[in-house]
């Protein structure tokens, strides 16, 4: 091969190592690989969790969907329901996970409602410590609840009790975002007002919901304005709507009343484009938050529970690793050994 083809193939230009290449590289093996994670809506019945999660992800996860009358309410006790769809935009693939509560308040007496809720997200951070602790740690599905958007009534004056104490028994287990379902009946000034109050109780509260990250300092104005304007939405009041609707000669998504149409993807009438942003630009961090806060947090107690350190778990998984690398090698050799043995013989 001529040296001009050999210099084509690798770069020599002086000061130039090729590292620079790395995240193109992470890039491409996370395309292939695909995007992996789970939302949970919680919230009364009626709010408008299911409509929500369709317009957000343009699918049907719920085509017949079966209410229940008053009758059946009263007993009625909490269903979990997780429904994954696998969504591909421009070659990249992400498996949506959305677990639903059906159930959630419902019944008269709502004061344990939420411990099937709890239990599901523990026996999920269970799951994927059991997968974490074993051998083959490279195929673990990431089934951990990574958001939880809460979804509050807007005819209430603010937060009910039942939202507040269910909001405190998770928010070390998830990351909450607040959302103000059917935002089209309020009007603007109430709207402010009813953010305002949910904000106050929250912080009276000592709940701890989602923050968004602060945008660095070496991030386009663009981004940072954005980031500033999420910020300042919390909670996210949303509209939902599956129906197309014709105006001006175009079909959008919104909602047909006598004296006019509310556009879910408008952002004078509702936040639904601010929510998906949210959801969009901070998904990565949404996991993170979950592994290394929540999913720790978990795994500390847990261990704990069982009356071993985790530096101890961590050598013990070590070792086991250690020991089966060397099983590994050992059949290498001896299959080496027998292959050399072979051709000596003939």
């Amino acid at each position: 091969m001529s040296q001009s083809g050999e210099k084509g193939k690798f770069p020599d230009a002086a000061g130039y190592v090729g590292f620079a290449n790395l995240p193109n590289q992470v890039h491409r093996k996370s395309v292939k690989r695909g995007f992996e994670f789970t939302l949970m809506v919680a919230g009364e019945s009626g709010l408008g969790k299911s409509t929500l999660i369709n317009s957000l992800f343009l699918t049907d996860l719920y085509p017949e969907r079966y209410i229940p009358g008053a009758a059946e309410k009263i007993e009625r006790t909490v269903q979990i329901e997780a429904s994954t769809v696998e969504i591909e935009e421009r070659g990249v693939k992400l498996r949506l996970t959305v677990v639903d509560t059906p159930g959630y308040g419902d019944a008269i007496n709502s004061q344990d409602c939420f411990k099937t809720i709890i239990q599901y997200i523990d026996n999920q951070f269970e799951r994927y410590l059991h997968d974490e602790s074993g051998l083959n740690r490279r195929q673990i599905v990431d089934n951990r609840v990574h958001c939880c958007f809460y979804f509050i009534s807007p005819f209430g004056h603010s937060l009910k009790p039942l939202d507040v104490e269910f909001m405190k028994a998770i928010h070390s287990k998830v990351n909450i975002v607040p959302v103000i379902a059917k935002a089209d009946t309020l009007t603007l000034k109430e709207r402010d007002r009813l953010k305002r109050k949910i904000l106050d109780e929250i912080a009276e509260q000592g709940i701890r919901i989602y923050q968004l990250p602060d945008a660095d300092s070496d991030e386009d104005e663009e981004f940072k304005e954005q980031t500033r304007v999420l910020k300042a939405s919390i909670p996210f009041a949303v509209i939902g709507s599956n129906q197309l609707i014709e105006v001006k000669g175009k079909k959008i998504r919104g909602r047909l009343y006598p004296w006019g149409v509310v556009e879910v993807e408008n952002p004078e009438h509702n936040d639904f484009l601010k929510l998906r942003t949210m959801l969009v630009t901070h998904m990565q961090d949404l996991q993170e938050v979950t592994q290394d806060l929540h999913y720790e947090n978990f795994r500390s107690e847990r261990l704990k529970r069982t009356g071993r350190d985790v530096d101890e778990v961590d050598k013990d998984q070590i070792l086991l690793q250690k020991e089966a690398e060397l099983r590994r090698m050992q059949q290498m050799i001896a299959q080496m050994q027998a292959q050399m043995k072979m051709k000596s013989d003939e």
